[in-house]
């Protein structure tokens, strides 16, 4: 992966290069206005964001790792946590340190080729994270509608692929972006106002008519979107009366505690993006948009490993015993 991403980056520096010689007026670096303009708020907002970051990433990575050390946990459903995990540390990643390095500087200034590979990592983890929510609840609809069955349904071999095909599609969503981006000439502005490189800000500024662009987010974007909730909306309709069938008061609780989590975490990560990508595009920048891109990009990777950590008996008593033998 880190092969296929230094090979991105190069492709897109030699691009950019050639554009710069076939046309100088071009303009190829940009600026990021970032979250704030007011100088004294950018040392808390550093700080505070900073103690986020860290949080985030030792809360995804202690996930991941605990479940690799675990063979009790070598099961689907935490197969996908770890995935949705290392998910959201690279969302976290991709756009949190440049925010913190924003707080620090007058203006951030970013060159054409780093801004696409930067939102080309953030649509890889965006994307595959919406495949693995959508995975995670077909799972737990086998769980709890084929309790019988589900060792025979969701094996193992069966949760890596879709967890392969959640990474791929997440990689060729973010190429295909990528690539329709190269059509884009920026002459007149080269002033982002968003604190990270994303594609309708950048849509926005063009000089070229974005239409087609806009046209491919809302089909592509809007698809997989639309999928994924489908996919959810249906596994959790056949839950939901499955659990009502169910006589017993501590098998509803339990069903419900397995699934909670889950549900959370799905309603708190797609409103944003529905907001963002599927809506008409506005052509004005808007201070709203940084805050909706701020939840999704930020506070929901922080939320996830605290939300099906706390949830989560299993990993809760893995935890417990890793802590132990340490201590």
């Amino acid at each position: 992966m880190s092969f296929l991403f230094s090979a991105y980056f190069c492709f897109f520096s030699m691009c950019t290069e050639d554009m710069e010689k076939e046309n100088a007026t071009l303009l190829t670096e940009f600026i990021l206005t970032g979250l704030t303009y007011q100088s004294e708020w950018k040392i808390p907002l550093f700080l505070i964001f900073l103690v986020i970051y860290l949080i985030t990433i030792m809360g995804n990575l202690g996930l991941i790792a605990l479940i690799w050390n675990d063979p009790h946990l070598h099961i689907p459903m935490y197969l996908f946590l770890g995935s949705l995990a290392f998910a959201d540390a690279g969302l976290s990643s991709t756009v949190t340190p440049n925010m913190l390095v924003s707080f620090l500087t007058k203006s951030q200034m970013m060159s054409l080729s780093e801004c696409m590979v930067q939102f080309f990592s953030f649509g890889i983890s965006a994307t595959t994270e919406c495949f693995l929510l959508a995975a995670m609840a077909y799972d737990r609809y086998v769980a709890i509608c084929k309790p019988l069955l589900y060792p025979v349904i969701m094996t193992n071999a069966l949760c890596i692929r879709l967890i392969v095909l959640s990474f791929v599609g997440g990689f060729l969503h973010a190429l295909i972006h990528d690539a329709f981006l190269f059509r884009l000439t920026f002459h007149n502005s080269n002033i982002i106002h968003h604190f990270y490189c994303d594609i309708i800000p950048l849509l926005k500024i063009s000089c070229t008519d974005p239409s087609v662009n806009f046209l491919m987010l809302f089909i592509l974007s809007g698809s997989i979107q639309v999928f994924t909730i489908v996919t959810v909306l249906i596994s959790y309709t056949f839950v939901l009366f499955t659990i009502l069938k169910k006589k017993s008061a501590k098998g509803i609780r339990k069903a419900f505690s397995t699934c909670g989590a889950h549900l959370l975490s799905v309603s708190l990560y797609y409103g944003p993006l529905l907001f963002m990508y599927v809506r008409p595009a506005s052509p004005l920048a808007s201070d709203e948009d940084m805050i909706e891109s701020l939840f999704y990009t930020v506070i929901i990777p922080l939320l996830n490993p605290i939300i099906y950590s706390l949830r989560n008996k299993k990993v809760i008593d893995s935890l417990t015993k890793t802590l132990k033998v340490n201590v």
